[in-house]
């Protein structure tokens, strides 16, 4: 199966590649992926985490087999498939996607037809209906790179002497967010509910609310082990006390802009005041101060038009 329908959405999500902090790899143009590298960490046991271009990958591998958290773009499977076979001579069982965005589910075309595709309800449908992002069209996605085990709220998978819980968390990055636990490992993938360094892109077309975003970081935190080790969706590995400061960061900014909105300034006079000092390094990745703060403007008013 060709990679047209799926490629189609990279020139949409490549972008978000360059949003990769840790990583040296080069941010491709496009759909020219030739010079990136995968990266491989291990994170905590049989967990690792692997960097390339898009969202980062989490690896569950063992006697059970491979189970993958989100597969970047379908031109990198070969490199992936690549690393994977370094982390283990394994059979690719599972793919969990953390929501629809082609960044984190390009490779499901790929990999689609040897394992098992899982992801929430909502990403299943937005794949298969296609849609907007970014103010840019994306197609359907092909039968092949379909989730074909959906949920609601909650799944679990039990494999490499395991628990790894999905738990779907609303109206945050998109409307179909899952976050995933690795129970026994004690180590949490985030997908795009987290960007860490950075501040977020909340996807509003698709579902995505700020309030929820911050709301969901929060609910996260209340679950999470001391030593946890957490994959963002994008950024380097993270600790508990990284999350924390992150939640931090989220509350104490949109405080800071909703005020200004109930105040009756504009989207233009918020923008010339900026923000705090302190939050100056979160605006140097993909969403910049400007773009954060028109992100909660937009928010706002498509809650109040609800």
């Amino acid at each position: 199966m060709g990679f047209s329908r799926v490629v189609s959405m990279v020139s949409i999500v490549t972008s978000l590649a360059a949003f990769v902090l840790a990583s040296a790899t080069v941010v491709p143009a496009q759909d020219d992926f030739s010079g990136v590298e995968i990266k491989v960490t291990r994170v905590a046991g049989n967990i690792y985490m692997l960097e390339g271009a898009g969202g980062n990958i989490g690896v569950s591998a063992g006697p059970d087999g491979i189970l993958i958290v989100d597969d970047q773009f379908a031109p990198l499977a070969d490199k992936i498939r690549t690393a994977l076979k370094g982390i283990g001579n394994h059979k690719l069982r599972f793919i969990l996607n953390t929501h629809f965005h082609g960044d984190h589910t390009g490779g499901n075309a790929v990999f689609g037809p040897e394992a098992t595709i899982v992801a929430q309800s909502n990403v299943r449908r937005r794949l298969e209906s296609g849609g907007m992002i970014q103010g840019e069209k994306y197609d359907p996605v092909s039968k092949e790179a379909l989730p074909v085990i959906t949920f609601d709220e909650s799944l679990s998978v039990h494999m490499n002497g395991e628990e790894i819980k999905l738990l779907h968390v609303p109206s945050g990055h998109t409307d179909g967010d899952s976050i995933i636990f690795f129970s026994g490992a004690n180590v949490v993938h985030m997908g795009d509910q987290f960007f860490n360094g950075g501040f977020p892109f909340v996807d509003l077309r698709s579902g995505g609310t700020v309030d929820g975003y911050v709301r969901n970081i929060g609910t996260v935190l209340e679950k999470l082990k001391p030593g946890v080790k957490i994959i963002p969706g994008h950024g380097p590995l993270a600790t508990l006390e990284d999350l924390r400061t992150y939640h931090q960061m989220l509350v104490a900014t949109t405080g800071l802009v909703q005020k200004k909105i109930k105040d009756g300034k504009t989207l233009e006079q918020s923008k010339a005041e900026g923000l705090p000092a302190e939050f100056e390094r979160y605006g140097k990745g993909y969403i910049n101060t400007d773009g954060w703060i028109e992100t909660i403007y937009k928010s706002h008013e498509n809650s109040r038009a609800h």
